[in-house]
């Protein structure tokens, strides 16, 4: 490359963002295997290139809520999804999917049969063999969620295609 150097900085970051998302879809050979544990400010959306998402939560019925879950948690949950759970690389800001993952805002669920418990289980173990879309899914989406962030972000998917 010629020319102006002091554009280097900008494709490095370009090229680390890019990384990223698609390790976290199952591109490249090595993943994380899950076991390290981030707070909540090391995910925050503040930390991660995100963009804004749409306020899909507004007027929330907690009665659609599964035993136990919280809107603060589902509100958490969104904020890693569109945040630093990276998640909205492949399922997009809004949810709707991909090339690389499917439509979360829908009825239809693919790899589990959508209930909150085996949607965190997928979260937790990943999709190493999708059957749509060619996009695998790494642990935790090869990010260092708590299993308290991979509940919550499990509760937005789960509301998602409810609202």
């Amino acid at each position: 490359m010629t020319g102006n150097k002091g554009h280097a900085p900008i494709h490095h970051a370009i090229l680390a963002t890019a990384v990223v998302a698609v390790a976290a879809c199952g591109g490249g050979d090595s993943g994380s295997s899950g076991s390290g544990e981030a707070s909540d400010a090391d995910m925050s959306p503040a930390s991660t290139p995100a963009t804004e998402a749409v306020d899909l939560l507004a007027g929330l019925d907690p009665a659609l809520l599964p035993e136990g879950v919280t809107v603060a948690m589902v509100e958490q949950g969104r904020d890693l999804f569109n945040g630093g759970g990276i998640c909205y690389t492949c399922h997009t800001v809004e949810a709707t999917g991909g090339p690389l993952a499917p439509d979360l805002t829908d009825d239809t669920w693919i790899n589990v049969d959508g209930e909150y418990q085996s949607i965190i289980e997928l979260v937790k173990t990943g999709v190493s063999q999708p059957i749509e879309h060619p996009g695998a899914m790494l642990p935790r989406a090869g990010m260092p969620l708590t299993d308290e962030q991979v509940e919550a972000v499990s509760a937005y998917a789960y509301i998602l295609s409810r609202m």
